[in-house]
């Protein structure tokens, strides 16, 4: 097993085990609010963390067989090569299904996250294409029954978005997301070109995994509050009441305004949660800084910088430029059939996994 997958690994289960420990503390039992995000927290660990527990059992069932067939009791040395072919099965099953739940990384299992989607360069162009990702997205987490949550939206002049934020939650929700932060490109005629000329835009989309309250601590001194009327088209109270709100955390500089609510508080909750999701994507890019090279070896940086896909309607077309992979299925895509991408993109990276690993991919 490969060392940075072992740590991961070793990291979930002594966290898992911690939380095991913390949810039978009679001061964690009488803070129903704490209690309930370490058991959100347990229950996203739980599978991996029991997997990788029982893997690592076998493993010392297997060195301990193997040290019978070594010795010199013939009974003992019989009984335990007959085992050794089961314990050896069970421990590969055992690892493919590690392998299958920890691609896409640490976070691989958090089922909330926060989707971003702004417009790039081209304009209202940018804006429509921003729309036609948005509904893209959310077709697709109705396809796997996720829970879909507008958090914040600002419309453009046509009816597409100059920017949205979502919040999604579901089984799985950020391990088959994470792939679409970066630069989507569209190439395509625009209603409004009169010579039939193709127009190239483009809109930015970030995928952030949500953490839980615990995990990133935000006391009111580290940010500061602004509260003001809503502005913008649409939504019958705009300049009417004092609801919108913009957090601007102090160290990083991070701002965040929502005003997509009519209630002051409800804006509040939901900016608390963005700005907590954005500290938390810091936090994390630059932890993955230090393993830079492992990264780059995978499927790209995943920074939002970086071009990831090209939507071309003329052809029905869609180029995934990381993997090199083109579909021409552009149609059904945009009606949330993702899958197909997705999929090749989780395959791509467990195969690297695999490569890493040598020997068919199995320690």
């Amino acid at each position: 097993m490969a060392g940075s997958l072992r740590d991961e690994l070793e990291t979930k289960l002594t966290r898992f085990e911690e939380l095991e420990r913390l949810m039978h503390d009679p001061e964690v039992l009488a803070d129903p609010a704490r209690l309930a995000s370490l058991l959100r927290e347990h229950g996203t660990l739980s599978k991996v963390a029991l997997r990788y527990r029982r893997l690592k059992e076998l493993n010392a069932q297997i060195q301990e067989a193997e040290a019978l067939a070594r010795g010199d009791d013939p009974e003992l040395r019989e009984l335990a090569e007959l085992e050794l072919p089961t314990l050896r099965a069970e421990r590969d099953a055992c690892w493919e299904d590690l392998l299958e739940m920890t691609t896409g990384g640490q976070d691989a299992q958090r089922n909330r996250c926060v989707l971003e989607i702004r417009a790039g360069t081209g304009g209202e162009e940018a804006a429509l294409f921003a729309r036609d990702l948005f509904n893209m997205y959310r077709r697709y987490a109705e396809s796997r029954g996720w829970k879909w949550e507008l958090m914040d939206a600002h419309p453009s002049d046509l009816g597409g978005f100059k920017e949205v934020i979502v919040g999604i939650e579901g089984e799985g929700v950020f391990r088959r997301l994470q792939y679409e932060s970066g630069v989507h490109r569209v190439q395509r005629v625009p209603e409004t070109e009169a010579h039939g000329r193709i127009h190239t835009s483009a809109a930015t989309v970030a995928v952030l995994p949500e953490p839980e309250d615990i995990e990133i601590e935000l006391r009111p001194e580290d940010y500061r509050e602004d509260v003001f009327h809503a502005g913008g088209p649409g939504g019958q109270h705009v300049n009417k009441t004092a609801s919108a709100i913009r957090l601007t955390h102090l160290a990083t500089g991070i701002v965040v305004t929502i005003q997509d609510e009519r209630s002051q508080h409800k804006n509040r909750a939901k900016a608390l949660r963005v700005l907590k999701a954005r500290l938390y994507e810091l936090r994390r890019r630059e932890e993955e800084q230090k393993r830079a090279q492992e990264r780059r070896s995978k499927i790209g940086t995943g920074d939002r910088s970086e071009r990831i896909r090209t939507y071309n309607f003329p052809e029905n077309r869609v180029t995934d430029h990381r993997i090199g992979l083109t579909l021409y299925q552009l149609d059904q895509i945009l009606e949330g059939k993702l899958d197909p991408l997705i999929e090749a993109l989780l395959d791509f990276e467990k195969q690297a996994h695999r490569e890493a690993m040598g020997i068919g991919g199995r320690r």
